[in-house]
């Protein structure tokens, strides 16, 4: 697929007739894509702090020539804020190569964005900026549209920490597109097969259980389910930050999952998920047995197993931790386990107490590999 200019003629032509469009929870708890109204600048009333907010954005990054293409990453995504645990996440799936390292950002305890259709990448950074500075994902997003030569191929959704939410779908998105914005969240998709897209996403997220990236998942099954992206499936990402704003910008990561290039990326990165929160759970056993809490450790890991039986190093990994911990008799099944799936594991074992890995005990080395 060819990547557009902002000037070459391929954008112009992409331009619909339909309204360019705004959205902000700060002024409705819902909005549909074809309501009527104006562009961002106008609707937000407060040029004055508009300029305001451009020099600082100028001040803050670098902008971007004018005439450096836009890649033309159309696709359906989610941003939402869980009201519970403060969570911040986006999800995305799009037929476009790598889509996670051009349409998702987001911060700990700031916020989350997803900038798609034809897009610029520099509205993740920019939006994160200055949502950090304070400013409300509606100013933010009235200054990058006003800083815009052509923001009528740029469709944009944000989430801040306080739940408060900001939408924009420029006319020249292709068609189908839409965005909805709801409590504390934003679904939004453009070249999709059916128009009914935005609303299958808005009833699937608020309808779902589970924690916020289980609903986000929820929410792009449910776009798929609907018809998609006119041109099928290829990657997907599921980004998810902690509320937390004391955690470092490049921290603080629940789950950062990327699908690049698939056949059927949702399911894939179904499968990720689960992977992913087996491993959450052998960090937390690891955090547990740090703080000397085994029953707590033993629980955290009995439970990643649980999530990935087939997963063997993660077997392994847990009988080497109980036993550098003292907690031999645990951990002597889990070898024998972990031995029988790998046979390696039984090498690799025996480097460890050069490591400091387990304790330098030639017993407590023949105890582990007599195991059958």
């Amino acid at each position: 697929m060819m990547f557009l200019s902002p000037r070459s003629p391929g954008l112009r032509a992409a331009k619909n007739p339909g309204p360019m469009t705004w959205a902000s929870s700060e002024s409705s708890a819902s909005r549909r894509t074809m309501d009527s109204g104006s562009r961002a600048v106008r609707a937000s009333g407060q040029r004055g702090f508009v300029f305001a907010l451009l020099l600082a954005l100028l001040a803050a990054t670098p902008a971007l020539a004018q005439d450096e293409p836009r890649r033309p990453v159309h696709t359906f995504s989610i941003v939402a804020r869980d009201a519970e645990t403060g969570q911040l996440g986006v999800a995305v799936q799009s037929h476009w190569f790598s889509v996670g390292s051009m349409v998702s950002w987001a911060e700990p305890g700031v916020g989350v964005v997803a900038t798609q259709s034809l897009v610029d990448p520099s509205y993740g950074p920019q939006s994160l900026y200055l949502l950090r500075q304070g400013r409300s994902p509606e100013q933010t997003l009235a200054a990058l549209i006003a800083a815009d030569p052509h923001p009528q191929g740029r469709q944009v959704a944000m989430v801040d920490a306080r739940g408060r939410v900001a939408a924009y779908t420029g006319e020249g998105s292709i068609r189908e597109f839409c965005h909805i914005t709801g409590a504390g969240y934003s679904v939004q998709a453009n070249l999709m097969g059916p128009a009914t897209i935005c609303e299958a996403m808005s009833r699937a997220y608020e309808a779902a259980e589970g924690d916020l990236a289980a609903r986000l998942m929820a929410a792009l099954h449910a776009a798929q389910a609907e018809g998609g992206d006119i041109r099928g499936q290829q990657s997907a990402v599921l980004l998810v930050v902690s509320g937390d704003a004391s955690q470092p910008s490049w921290g603080g990561r629940v789950f950062d999952l990327r699908v690049e290039d698939h056949r059927r990326p949702l399911q894939e990165m179904d499968r990720l998920l689960a992977l992913a929160r087996a491993y959450n759970e052998m960090n937390a056993g690891d955090a547990a047995l740090t703080a000397n809490d085994m029953a707590g450790a033993r629980a955290h890991y009995a439970a990643a197993m649980r999530l990935a039986p087939d997963n063997h190093e993660m077997v392994f990994w847990t009988a080497a931790t109980l036993a550098a911990a003292g907690d031999v008799d645990a951990s002597l099944p889990l070898f024998r386990r972990a031995f029988r799936m790998h046979p390696p594991w039984r090498e690799l074992v025996q480097r460890l107490p050069a490591s400091g890995l387990m304790p330098d005990d030639p017993a407590l080395m023949q105890r582990i590999l007599a195991v059958r």
